[in-house]
């Protein structure tokens, strides 16, 4: 990326000799992109991350469908899937929320019932790292002729995605998950599929996504993707040991642990842990000071912590889902790594079980 910036730092669109090498690059970037999802280089547009592949899908589908066509999504989606649909719900649509079994999976027969226009239905869940039935319900979409679109931002590079197994009309991603860039992503756009761009402007990207490319960055998640596809199988089987290592020790050190979601069925990425009697918020900030960085399953909202929207659809009791937390690993996890933050657990959890136990105060008060 930094040579990038130093030797090819002409505009890839521009008409004169330097350029040429420039848009070259960004087509080689484009071919490693679709080579990691088994897709043709010119179904791949290069877009601002996930977020924004998804808003430009689900705004395509209303725009030409019309406002009668029946939307359905899942209760477990991310935000950048549940508030663009929400704003049509609001708007007037049909949108059906098709729920999930306990162990976060989507129910397939709730889905073929709501007989939608249009699906959007995640590959793998960012908390739980739940993965779903993607092969079913894009193989049903297309015998129905449903355009199906899946934001794939958390399984691309960390388990095989094909569009070939998995006939999926649109696929979202984003290239900090498998180790590029932040910043950047890209669109599968099935050919033949109509798609109406939200950017408009220049005409780049074939007209589907106006405005002057970010050449380093795409050369950044090109890589990365190369990099991606060649250590998928190794890696995974590696992350998913340290993984069940972690969860293995956690649960030797601490009473009351639960782990949340289909546990066969996972990315190797993802460990979702409840902890009885303690509140995640307090957790995390034990942990941080620790030296260990995770995630709340829940989300301070407005002073007031809530219990997440996915571990509610799983019918998790909204106490277990205050305490839950989501560790990720990735293949630069070391067996260290894991011990060290198995013992911050146990070392949290302890602390913040005796502080509430005695009742002297807050969590928050106090200096690890």
């Amino acid at each position: 990326m930094m040579r990038v910036h130093q030797d090819y730092w002409q505009n890839a669109s521009s008409g004169y000799r330097a350029s040429k090498k420039v848009s070259e690059l960004v087509e080689e970037a484009r071919a490693e992109v679709a080579s990691l999802i088994d897709a043709r280089p010119e179904e791949v547009y290069f877009t601002s991350g996930g977020t924004e592949s998804n808003n430009t899908v689900i705004a395509s589908a209303d725009a030409l469908l019309g406002s009668e066509a029946k939307i359905a999504t899942s209760q477990i989606e991310h935000s950048a899937v549940l508030r663009p649909i929400e704003r049509l719900e609001t708007a007037g649509r049909t949108v059906h929320y098709v729920p999930v079994n306990a162990g976060g999976v989507i129910e397939l027969d709730a889905l073929r019932s709501c007989q939608p226009q249009f699906v959007s239905m995640m590959w793998a869940n960012n908390e739980t790292g739940v993965i779903q039935p993607i092969k079913e319900v894009s193989e049903w979409a297309r015998e129905g002729g449903i355009p199906f679109h899946t934001d794939a931002v958390q399984a691309v590079g960390k388990i095989a995605v094909s569009v070939q197994e998995c006939p999926v009309s649109f696929l979202s991603m984003s290239a900090h998950k498998f180790h590029g860039p932040k910043g950047v992503g890209a669109l599968y756009v099935k050919e033949g599929m109509r798609m109406q761009p939200a950017m408009l402007g220049g005409g780049q990207e074939g007209g589907m996504r106006s405005g002057t490319e970010d050449v380093a960055s795409i050369v950044g998640m090109g890589v990365a993707a190369k990099t991606a596809a060649a250590q998928l199988s190794s890696k995974e089987q590696q992350i998913r040991e340290r993984r069940d290592l972690f969860e293995q020790l956690v649960l030797e050190k601490v009473t009351g642990v639960s782990k949340n979601g289909e546990l066969h069925h996972r990315l190797s990425t993802h460990s979702h842990l409840s902890f009885q009697d303690c509140e995640a918020a307090g957790l995390l900030i034990l942990l941080d000071e620790y030296g260990v960085q995770c995630s709340a399953g829940s989300a301070c909202m407005t002073g007031k912590q809530q219990a997440s929207h996915v571990q509610v659809a799983m019918g998790i009791p909204e106490e277990r889902a205050k305490s839950s937390l989501r560790f990720s690993l990735s293949h630069t996890t070391s067996k260290e790594d894991v011990s060290y933050a198995a013992e911050q657990v146990a070392r949290a959890v302890k602390k913040l079980r005796s502080v509430q136990t005695t009742g002297i105060g807050p969590v928050t008060v106090y200096t690890p």
